[in-house]
């Protein structure tokens, strides 16, 4: 029964391996647990175990080739997921569902039984009985969920079923008329061995006791015998304590488990030096936000709906380079320059640049933050610009051409003279303790949640240890990579730790596309690397938010808030800014280069530009998000079909206290035309059969209708792009 909470009990040692027999144990269970291998139907759920006798912990055995493992005597192969041949540990967060997969067999056709065991850092193990779900081939699955953070570890345990396997021969046989009175005798043993291991677990086996009696009477027919023996009562006492022989668990795997944030949250990017930015209408000169005067859009964006604030880099900014508008190498005297030209002869990557404010200023925004609900996520973009202090100070943290000079930065043909890349091989020592200082002056000041910047240019084994070494006394702290990169060095860089992960998905425009990408990060990838989708960023415009209009915009916002748990939008997303300088996919006029000030007040409810800002698009996007638990999960992705192509359609569910939330997605990705098809959708994962109906309730046009497998939809400009249904079965 998917996500009960099993009970535990603690971890015991196993028992010798190869031993040729083995006394049958009993197990209580927390919930039923059919007679699986027998049938194809069988029903699976938490359950809650004393552990069994073990022929088999598989043990590394000398003078085995290659130092392999032995096969259990029950084999137990092809445990899911796993990472790396479980050399990296799978992840999951808090209270999430994810399945457990093994094949699990044996010789012959003895009844098999098997059971997904997750251990808790403290030692105590959490039983889920495991379902048959294909027996010919032998395929077992779980649905687990583990209930705190930190450290656990998962296996897989197959074992022989003796009561199952006996159960199902006597029935056949004695329905037959062939070996009846074998048949009960062979029931007594069993029986006789159950009620003893019930018994030493302190139950009353009196019922067990019934059957056996029954079997004795030789005055009575066989096939009551049997009935007796297998009444509701004696089945109930094998599901719940099963008897279990020659007990075979499969190697443990390595589980880390994360809060809730590590999967779900919608983030809302700024550069505060903009927030409250102006210019004076006379001189033409700017005046700088700070952290003061940002702190005041907190509100706003907490209203929107939004988990998390990240700030663009908040240090001082160098001047040798500087670049000027829209990335010219002809800075204006008040030109900012790139908050990403880190490092000034007022500090570096530990120092807040001084028009900004101060670190009383930069609390000020932390706390004010916590009491709007939101976390801060910090911009961490380790780079420095010519003027920083460890040119001077470490200037082993970067490469020297061989004309003497620094190298700077390059993604051909694009060049970044203002910033000089770090090197980690001159002496790696050096850089990483010094990058772990800086990391700590954020993490004293209340950062969990760090954003970073280009992490596939600097070295994988430096992740891995830096977020290991800040786990240890921050194990909360969240890294998202932005590696807009390969892919095998986006997957490395999630399994070496870090918790989310930037995506293709502004450039996954068609159907297909977006479905095949879909089905890869919900599928195997989940279990080490947890996307987070972005519709835009500070960098990236792409041709389909140039010339797609608003419908564009909110096509792209609600795929990004429903499809992955994590979604971002980058500020000024509200007000459409979709004009892209010449040759590149970055808007005109880049944030990065100037102050922005975008004149909030017009855009507010009842200001003569309100209707010209998604705003509330946004915050009903996030009302959605925060209505149904089912888009907190990414493994829970599923499509549908529809006949144009020009459509994506999918779903999410989630049972939560009893009660199944699903959440139907029907999109026109086309935003220049209202399109029409038939939408059919698989009955069975919404939770419903093939031939009912169900209220289909559209949170944005808060209109709902009666829909069944086959429906019409027309979606475009001319309406909405995206109906957000929320499944209501009658």
């Amino acid at each position: 029964m998917t996500g009960s909470s099993p009970t535990t009990r603690p971890n015991q040692p196993a028992e010798p391996p190869n031993r040729a027999t083995t006394k049958a144990t009993v197990q209580p269970a927390a919930t039923p647990v059919a007679e699986v291998g027998l049938t194809d139907d069988t029903e699976a759920g938490a359950t809650h175990l004393a552990p069994g006798k073990r022929i088999s912990d598989a043990p590394t055995v000398e003078g085995m080739p290659g130092g392999a493992s032995p096969i259990g005597r029950i084999p137990v192969m092809d445990v899911r997921p796993i990472v790396d041949c479980g050399q990296r540990p799978a992840k999951s967060v808090v209270g999430e569902d994810f399945v457990i997969r093994a094949r699990v067999f044996r010789e012959g056709h003895d009844a098999v039984n098997a059971q997904a065991v997750l251990t808790d850092p403290d030692g105590r193990d959490h039983y889920f009985a495991m379902h048959c779900d294909n027996i010919g081939l032998s395929e077992w699955s779980a649905t687990v969920r583990a209930d705190r953070t930190g450290w656990w570890t998962y296996r897989v345990e197959g074992w022989s079923d003796p009561y199952a396997t006996w159960a199902h021969d006597a029935g056949i046989k004695i329905s037959a008329g062939v070996d009846e009175e074998l048949m009960c005798a062979e029931g007594v043993r069993v029986l006789e061995r159950f009620a003893e291991a019930v018994r030493g677990m302190g139950v009353d086996a009196s019922e067990i006791d019934k059957g056996i009696a029954a079997l004795k009477d030789q005055d009575r027919p066989a096939a009551h015998r049997l009935g007796a023996a297998t009444s509701p009562e004696i089945k109930g006492l094998a599901t719940w304590m099963p008897l279990r022989e020659f007990v075979s668990p499969s190697p443990r795997y390595s589980l880390l488990v994360e809060r809730e944030r590590a999967l779900y949250g919608a983030w809302y990017e700024i550069f505060p030096r903009s927030e409250g930015a102006h210019r004076d209408p006379e001189t033409g000169e700017w005046t700088s936000g700070t952290l003061r005067s940002a702190a005041k859009r907190l509100p706003a964006i907490a209203d929107l709906g939004f988990d998390v604030v990240y700030l663009t880099p908040i240090h001082p900014i160098g001047t040798t380079a500087r670049k000027g508008r829209n990335n010219t190498l002809s800075p204006e005297p008040d030109d900012p320059g790139s908050p990403y030209a880190i490092g000034s002869p007022d500090g570096g990557h530990d120092a807040i640049h001084p028009d900004l404010g101060t670190f009383e200023d930069f609390d000020f925004f932390v706390a004010e933050a916590g009491r709007h609900g939101l976390e801060v996520a910090l911009d961490f973009a380790l780079q420095a610009s010519p003027d920083h202090p460890w040119v001077q100070s470490h200037p082993e943290l970067f490469t020297t051409r061989a004309d003497g000079t620094i190298a700077y930065a390059e993604n051909p043909p694009k060049k970044y003279q203002d910033i000089y890349p770090l090197n980690f091989d001159n002496d790696p020592a050096s850089a990483y303790a010094e990058v772990r200082r800086v990391i700590q002056v954020w993490l004293d000041h209340g950062i969990r949640i760090f954003r970073v910047d280009n992490p596939h240019t600097k070295p994988v084994p430096f992740w891995q240890w830096l977020i290991a070494d800040v786990a240890k006394d921050h194990p909360e702290t969240i890294w998202l990579s932005e590696a807009f990169t390969r892919p095998a060095m986006m997957h490395t860089l999630a399994k070496a730790g870090f918790q989310q992960s930037y995506t293709y998905f502004a450039w996954r425009n068609a159907a297909w596309e977006l479905e095949e990408y879909g089905r890869e990060i919900s599928g195997d990838a989940a279990a080490y690397m947890r996307p987070s989708f972005w519709p835009t960023t500070h960098d990236i415009l792409t041709p389909f938010m140039q010339y797609g209009g608003p419908t564009a915009w909110k096509l792209r916002a609600a795929l990004a808030a429903t499809m992955v748990p994590t979604y971002g939008i980058y500020t000024g997303y509200e007000l459409m800014e979709h004009v892209a300088r010449p040759g590149a996919e970055e808007q005109l006029d880049n944030e990065k280069y100037e102050y922005k000030d975008r004149q909030w007040y017009l855009y507010e409810p009842g200001g003569p530009l309100e209707n010209r800002s998604l705003a509330w698009y946004l915050k009903r996007l996030n009302e959605i998000r925060g209505w149904h638990p089912a888009l907190r999960w990414l493994r829970n992705l599923h499509f549908h079909r529809a006949d144009d192509d020009s459509f994506l359609v999918y779903s999410k569910s989630r049972v939560v206290d009893g009660h199944r939330d699903t959440v139907l997605v029907v999109a026109n990705l086309d935003p220049h035309a209202t399109r029409e098809t038939w939408v059919h959708l698989d009955m069975e994962a919404l939770g419903l059969a093939t031939w009912s109906t169900f209220d289909a309730h559209d949170h944005v046009l808060n209109q709902t209708w009666t829909w069944r497998q086959d429906n019409y939809v027309r979606l475009g400009p001319d309406s909405e792009p995206v109906h957000i249904i929320s499944v209501r079965s009658h």
